[in-house]
C-alpha cells in the first residue's frame, strides 16, 4: 500500500464482499506437499523488479524444504478483486499478501486460515510481532486472518531545494505550517503539496487520520457507518481544501492515482508529499537521499501521539493462507520462512519498509533517520483503520466521495461544508444497513 505500493487504487466489487463465502476447508490440506502458489503484492518499482527480488528467496526456500513456490506478483489495481473472486471460486493461491486494511473484510469471507495460538506457534509465536502491526490483522476479539509482513506509516517528505528556493528554513510539523509553506512554494508552475486525488485508498488514509484529529472514526463503536458526523465532514473538507481553498495543490492532482505526485516531487514541481517510505521511488526518479528530508506527518498542534494527535494510519502488508490450501504444512512453513529474521531484514531493507518482527526491527539496517521517523510513528502515533467487515466498502464509497470533491475543486466548483456532507451522505447510503 504505498509508493508503487501506496497506490492502492482499489476497484472493489462491492457485491462480492458480502456475497463471498468460504472456500472449502482443508479437504486436501496435504495433497500437494511439494508445491505452493503465492500471490505477492507489488512492493517495488515494477512487477518485474519484485520478481527479481523475490525469486532468489523462493529458490532459497525450495532448497531448504524441497517445496517449489510458484510466484505471481499482482498489481494493486487488480489485487482485491482477484482475492475476492478467489474466495468465492476456491481457485486462489495457497499463500497471498494482502493490504493490512483489508484484513477484517477478508476475514469476514471465512476463506482465510485463522491464526490461532496453534498456528502462530508454528511460526515462533504471536509475541514476535509488534503490537501496532498485529492491530491490523483482523477484527478485535477474533483470531487474526493474517500475519504482518511489511510495516509502513505516513510521514511528510519535503524537497530541500524547493524549500531553500522559497526561503523556508524549517519543515512544517502542523497543518498551519504546511499551509504557510505551501503558499510560499506555490508559484511559477510549482506547487506546495502533492495528492493522489483519484486514488481511493490514499484518500481514505488521509481523511481517516484527519478524522482522528477531529475526534471521529467514521464508524461508531458498534461498527455502524458514521460518515456525516461533524468530525468526518471537517476532516474531508480540510483535506480537499488543500486544493479548493488554500490552492497549494495543482488542480491536475485530482486525476492522480498512479504515484504521479512522487514524480512531481522528484522533478522539483511539488515541495511536499505525505507518503509511506517512498525512498525507492525517489531513487528511481534520480533523486538522492540528500535532496529530500522527512519529518513526522503533521498534526493540528503539539506533538504526534494517540487520539487527536494521531498522524498516520498503520500501513503495511500482511501474509495470509487460504483455508483450502492443498499444502497446509508447506504454507505454514513458508509463512515462517517469510517472517523469519533473515528474510524480514533482507526484504524490508530492499523495500524500504520496517519489519513488524521485533528482533528484525532491531537490526542496524533500520536505524537510519528516515526510517526512525516511520518506526517512531508506528510505535507512538499511528492508528489502525477500522477493523470492521465493511472496511473495503468504506474505502470505495468514501474514497470516491473524496475523489469527486477533488474533481469539483479542480473544475472551480465550490467545495462547501454542505457539499461535503452531501457526498458523504450519499456514500453512507451505499453501505449495508445494520
Amino acid at each position: 500500500m504505498r509508493t508503487v505500493r501506496a497506490a492502492v487504487t482499489t476497484s472493489v466489487a462491492l457485491s462480492l464482499v458480502f456475497a463471498a463465502t468460504a472456500c472449502g476447508s482443508g479437504d486436501g490440506a496435504d495433497s500437494q506437499p511439494k508445491k505452493l502458489t503465492y500471490w505477492a503484492t507489488n512492493q517495488g518499482t515494477s512487477l518485474e523488479a519484485d520478481k527479481k527480488v523475490l525469486q532468489p528467496e523462493l529458490d532459497k526456500f525450495e532448497k531448504q524444504t524441497g517445496i517449489k513456490v510458484e510466484l505471481e506478483v499482482i498489481p494493486w489495481s487488480d489485487l482485491l478483486n482477484r482475492i475476492l473472486t478467489a474466495t468465492t471460486s476456491g481457485q486462489g493461491p495457497d499463500v497471498l499478501n494482502i493490504g493490512n486494511t483489508w484484513s477484517a473484510s477478508l476475514q469476514a469471507t471465512g476463506a482465510l486460515l485463522p491464526w490461532d495460538e496453534k498456528n502462530f506457534g508454528t511460526i515462533g509465536g504471536k509475541d514476535r510481532f509488534v503490537d501496532s502491526a498485529l492491530g491490523s490483522t483482523g477484527a478485535p476479539g477474533k483470531d487474526p486472518a493474517a500475519v504482518p509482513l511489511y510495516s509502513m506509516a505516513y510521514a511528510l517528505y519535503y524537497n530541500k531545494k524547493m524549500f531553500a528556493d522559497a526561503g523556508i528554513t524549517k519543515p512544517p510539523t502542523t497543518w498551519a505550517e504546511v499551509d504557510a509553506a505551501g503558499r510560499k512554494l506555490s508559484k511559477d508552475g510549482r506547487w506546495g503539496i502533492g495528492v493522489e486525488g483519484s486514488n481511493l485508498s490514499n484518500n481514505i488514509h488521509q481523511v481517516f487520520v484527519l478524522g482522528k484529529q477531529h475526534g471521529t472514526d467514521f464508524f461508531t463503536a458498534d461498527g455502524k457507518a458514521d460518515f456525516t458526523s461533524e468530525g468526518a465532514v471537517a476532516a474531508v473538507k480540510q483535506y480537499v481544501d488543500l486544493m479548493a481553498h488554500s490552492k497549494i495543490v495543482a488542480p491536475g492532482n485530482a486525476e492522480y492515482a498512479q504515484n504521479q505526485s512522487l514524480s512531481d516531487f522528484a522533478k522539483n514541481r511539488t515541495g511536499m508529499v505525505l507518503w509511506q517510505t517512498p525512498q525507492q521511488t525517489f531513487a528511481a526518479q534520480g533523486m538522492s537521499e540528500d535532496q529530500w528530508g522527512v519529518v513526522p506527518a503533521p498534526v493540528a498542534s503539539g506533538t504526534p501521539g494517540q487520539g487527536v494527535q494521531t498522524n498516520s494510519m498503520v500501513a503495511g502488508i500482511n501474509i495470509s493462507v487460504f483455508k483450502n490450501t492443498r499444502n497446509l504444512d508447506g504454507a505454514l512453513e513458508f509463512v515462517k520462512f517469510m517472517t523469519g529474521d533473515e528474510e524480514q531484514i533482507l526484504l524490508n531493507k530492499t523495500y524500504g519498509s520496517v519489519p513488524p518482527v521485533k528482533s528484525a526491527q532491531a537490526d542496524p539496517a533500520f536505524g537510519s533517520a528516515s526510517l526512525a521517523v516511520i518506526r517512531d510513528t508506528l510505535a507512538k502515533s499511528a492508528s489502525a483503520l477500522p477493523q470492521v467487515p465493511e472496511e473495503s466498502q468504506f474505502e470505495t464509497v468514501v474514497g470516491t466521495a473524496v475523489k469527486e470533491l477533488f474533481a469539483d475543486a479542480a473544475a472551480g466548483r465550490p467545495v462547501t461544508t454542505e457539499s461535503v456532507r452531501a457526498k458523504l451522505d450519499k456514500a453512507q447510503q451505499q453501505m449495508p444497513k445494520k
